[in-house]
Formats: structure tokens, sequence, C-alpha cells
């Protein structure tokens, strides 16, 4: 496996503005009906098992690829959030449906992540959402560049050294998934339960 850190942190720190209660409006791809994606999650679930509480896995339901959050539900008017929604139905019924091959995995400083391939058509989905996100909003929130495309399969629930979390993993074939991406999904998430967990606003068709 890959590594980029040889410390982890908690990752459920609360981030500036976040609290329990608090919802969020952002735009994910999701993964509900792929089970060649929950097939590739279990086996991880399996596998990091034995770890315990040093990590919090992702059930099925809330595998997610993060694209791009719009704000807040207190702080952006509704009708504006369907605006962006009409905007981005336009701009991605021009982008056709494409396959993704998920993993293999990579150990983040917060979580255990699987890079997906190619990107391309993810960032250009993204890229479409902020121009979405553009035509009705003054602002675009959060930075274009440095987003990389992956979907976590587990979070660190502590602070500690990732040795165990690699040793667990090493040795292991886990085969990449396959997974066929044809809308983006407008959500309204919360992490009130340790655990990113959300009700489903909009699905916008690719073309």
């Amino acid at each position: 496996m890959t590594t980029h850190t040889e410390i982890m942190r908690n990752h459920w720190w609360w981030r500036p503005g976040w609290s329990v209660g608090r919802r969020f409006y952002t735009w994910h791809l999701t993964f509900e009906g792929q089970g060649d994606v929950h097939r590739l999650a279990a086996e991880y679930r399996a596998a990091l098992a034995p770890l315990g509480d040093v990590l919090t896995p992702i059930p099925d339901e809330w595998l997610h690829l993060t694209m791009q959050g719009i704000g807040f539900v207190r702080d952006v008017k509704e009708h504006d959030v369907q605006a962006i929604v009409d905007a981005a139905a336009a701009r991605l019924a021009a982008i056709p449906a494409f396959d993704l091959k998920i993993g293999p995995e990579v150990l983040d400083p917060e979580a255990v992540l699987l890079h997906v391939q190619p990107d391309a058509p993810v960032r250009a989905v993204r890229d479409s959402i902020r121009a979405s996100i553009g035509d009705v909003l003054n602002e675009v929130p959060e930075k274009a560049e440095g987003f990389t495309p992956h979907v976590s399969v587990a979070y660190s629930s502590s602070d500690g050294p990732s040795e165990p979390i690699a040793q667990a993993l090493a040795g292991r074939e886990l085969s990449p998934a396959q997974a066929r991406i044809s809308s983006a999904e407008l959500i309204v998430i919360h992490r009130d339960n340790q655990m990113y967990e959300w009700e489903p606003f909009a699905t916008v068709p690719l073309g």
C-alpha cells in the first residue's frame, strides 16, 4: 500500500462551523446498488476489524466520493440551491456516464482512502458543478485546486501510529472495484453520529 503518514489523527474533531445538529448542502457521487464497490468495502472492513475502534469503518450506504460543497443549510436559501440544481442539470447532461476503477488504498493521516481512475471525468463533473454554483451564488466555496478524487473506506477515530493499519493491510491483494457513474447527487449531510450521513436533495443524471 501507499502510506502518506506515520501518525494518524482523529478525523472526528469538529471543524469550523460544524456542530451537532448542523446540516450542509454538498455534492457527492454515491454508490447505491454498486455491488462491486460494496464487495471491496466489505473486504477492507474485514481486514481492518482486528484493529477495533482505532478506525471507523464506513457502511455501504454511506460510501461516497466527495465532490463539492455549497454551504450550511441555514446560510443558503433553498431556492438558490434549486437554481444550482437546475443549472447543474443542463451542464451535466453534456457529460457522458463513465466507469471508474476504485482502489488500491492509500493511508492518509485521517482515513484509509481508495484512489479512483480515471480522474478526468470526475474532475469534469466537479468543474460543471462549480460553474453551476457560480451561476447562482456570488462566490463558489472551496478551492478549485487541490482536489484528489477518492473514496474513503474507514476514518481514523484516534491519534496514534499508522503502522498497525499498514500491517493489517500488508500483503493483502484486494481487487479494485468497478463502478458506473451515471449521476451526481446533491445531499444534505450531517456528522452527528461520528459518520457522514445524509438525506438526498436531488439526483442529477449525466448525459
